[in-house]
This record gives structure tokens, C-alpha cells and sequence, in this order.
């Protein structure tokens, strides 16, 4: 029987541990990037995997395998540090049999498509909510300032009735 690591909070932890001591307690890229898993141990002064690359020349964008690279040959460009910190991290959250897959299982390869959604899914939330509370702010300004119906003046009407056919 395999072990389900994304329920196992201590590794969750452990592997945050050892990252923080890896590159010591309240290090931070010149950036801002303070997550211990996007920052380079041992470099100085402390920089953070995208300003590494920049610093080199490379792109600040890695090939992320949202299925796991044993699952399936799908990839996405993500930002290094958010690779590193999140999406990567996600999968080593999963159960080892699904993320490696030695006998390719479809099942498996399954499971793995599925929790990569999920993993990219809410990752892609949880990066994109500042537009909708952008969205509904400055509805509530535009209520405030021009009416509660601010979308019938002449400037906006073009844009009213722009939902999908029925």
C-alpha cells in the first residue's frame, strides 16, 4: 500500500524545515521573494531562482509537467519561483507510486492528470483573484461616482449586453 504524502502535514513541514535552514531563517531575494523554496542556499548576496536567470541571461520560466513527467508529456510554462515553491512542492505532496509511476499505469497516469488540474487549477485561483476584486471595487466606484446604473451611459453601452448566445 502506498503512502498518501499529501496528507502527511509532517512532511509538509519537514520539507519546509529543511529549506529554511538550507537557506537560513528570514533570507529574501533583493526582489522580495522570500519563499525558502525559491531561493538559492549559498548564493550572495541571496537571490531568488528568477533573478538568477535574469542575472545569466536565461528566461525566468520553467516547463512545468502538470501531470508529472511519468504521466503524461504536458507541460506549462510557469515562473521559476512559483514552479519551485508551489506547483513542484504540490506534487511532492502526492503519493510516490502516482508521481513516479515506474510501470506506467494508466490509473495512475490518471490520478496523475487529475491531481495536476487540481494542483494548476487552484494555483491559477489563487494567482488570478486580485482581477476580480479589481473588478468589483471599481464597479463600486464607477456606481459611486457615475450612478448606480453606470453602464447604460453612452461611453459604456457597446459593452451591456455582451453575454454568450442562449
Amino acid at each position: 500500500m502506498t503512502t498518501d504524502n499529501s496528507t502527511d502535514p509532517i512532511a509538509r513541514v519537514r520539507r519546509r524545515n529543511i529549506a529554511s535552514r538550507r537557506i537560513g531563517i528570514g533570507n529574501a531575494c533583493a526582489c522580495g521573494e522570500a519563499r525558502p523554496l525559491s531561493l538559492i542556499g549559498g548564493s550572495q548576496p541571496m537571490s531568488c531562482e528568477e533573478c538568477d536567470r535574469r542575472k545569466n541571461g536565461h528566461t525566468i520560466f520553467d516547463n512545468h509537467h502538470v501531470a508529472g513527467r511519468a504521466n503524461h508529456p504536458l507541460t506549462i510554462p510557469i515562473r521559476a519561483n512559483d514552479h519551485n515553491a508551489v506547483l513542484s512542492e504540490a506534487q511532492r505532496s502526492w503519493p510516490r507510486e502516482t508521481l513516479e509511476n515506474p510501470e506506467g499505469s494508466p490509473l495512475l497516469a490518471c490520478a496523475g492528470c487529475n491531481r495536476g488540474f487540481v494542483d494548476t487549477d487552484k494555483y491559477l485561483m489563487e494567482m488570478l483573484l486580485w482581477v476580480a476584486q479589481f473588478l468589483e471595487k471599481l464597479d463600486a466606484f464607477l456606481k459611486f461616482h457615475l450612478g448606480p446604473m453606470w453602464w447604460t451611459r453612452k461611453e459604456f453601452v457597446e459593452f451591456t449586453n455582451r453575454r454568450p448566445e442562449q
